[in-house]
């Protein structure tokens, strides 16, 4: 079904078919797509190559923008935390959520200058309808993906996602003279909590202390659960003064939560070091002076945060 307004249409997956519309033959230049079945052949084959979503939908804009003069595109997928943007936005647009068999695909939708015309609306949907099931393998790939850079106590990123995103944060902060702060941080006398009271309360324990973690960071930086009680904290663009402000935040925030357990509660705390991205530094040195710093706040008394030299 096709909503129809000056501005915007949304339009239902589910009844998205291949049908004749009666439209004359259309030359696609670029790929010498002759008709609407040339192109829908050509999207498929495409579609087909690839597992990544941001590549679907390059191909599938490179394709139709040879037979229907779009701006740009945009596409969201909330349950996976995925936006892309192509091109640029403009003020008519064309809406479609993506649907299959009740499940929710994401939100596509298309821009262009001039109004979308019911011709140009009804060969959109036909188009659209070559993403489904390339779409829906990606996302499940995508989901995989995650799941394996992911700690499955703490939802935090695990030891492999950790490798990946600080070789490339270092990377960039080398190129582009940007300062990268890296934050460890360990919780204070964690095996007396076990022992005391049960490795129950000591995984609650880890899942409060990164949700306090990403309450108290921007949505730009990384939370990694690096050992046991380790976590390490990833701040992109982030001077030292800066870390510092964020580590005793952190520090304070768990520090006055208190751990609800079913008897009683429990008071935790943690200790941090923090160093600073040096020009030319390796991510394994930038480690080991974190790390040395992490040491120095544990045998200056815990519950505090020290800055590696």
């Amino acid at each position: 079904m096709l909503t129809l307004s000056s501005k915007s249409t949304t339009v239902n997956f589910n009844t998205l078919r291949p049908k004749p519309f009666g439209l004359s033959p259309l030359k696609h230049n670029r790929h010498d797509a002759r008709n609407l079945d040339d192109l829908q052949h050509l999207l498929t084959q495409h579609l087909q190559t690839s597992l990544e979503v941001d590549r679907l939908f390059g191909y599938f804009f490179a394709d139709i923008t040879g037979l229907i003069a779009l701006s740009g595109l945009s596409y969201s997928h909330e349950k996976t935390d995925l936006h892309l943007q192509l091109g640029s936005t403009a003020a008519n647009s064309c809406t479609f959520p993506l649907i299959h068999e009740f499940e929710s695909l994401g939100i596509l939708t298309l821009y262009q200058e001039q109004p979308f015309t019911l011709q140009k609306q009804m060969l959109l949907e036909n188009l659209v309808d070559t993403l489904r099931f390339p779409l829906r393998n990606a996302l499940l790939y995508r989901s995989a993906v995650q799941a394996s850079l992911k700690d499955p106590l703490t939802g935090t990123g695990n030891r492999a996602a950790l490798q990946q995103s600080i070789q490339r944060e270092t990377e960039l902060a080398r190129r582009y003279g940007q300062p990268l702060s890296l934050i460890m941080l360990d919780m204070d006398h964690f095996k007396r909590l076990n022992d005391e009271h049960g490795h129950d309360a000591g995984d609650q324990a880890l899942k409060s202390v990164a949700r306090l973690l990403k309450a108290q960071l921007r949505n730009v930086d990384m939370v990694f659960r690096f050992g046991g009680e380790e976590f390490l904290l990833l701040l992109a663009n982030t001077p030292a003064s800066a870390a510092v402000q964020v580590g005793e935040r952190v520090r304070r925030a768990i520090e006055t939560t208190p751990l609800e357990l079913r008897s009683t509660s429990v008071r935790l705390s943690a200790s941090l070091g923090c160093a600073v991205y040096r020009p030319g530094e390796s991510s394994d040195a930038l480690l080991q002076r974190a790390d040395a710093a992490l040491y120095r706040a544990k045998q200056a008394g815990r519950n505090q945060m020290q800055l590696a030299v």
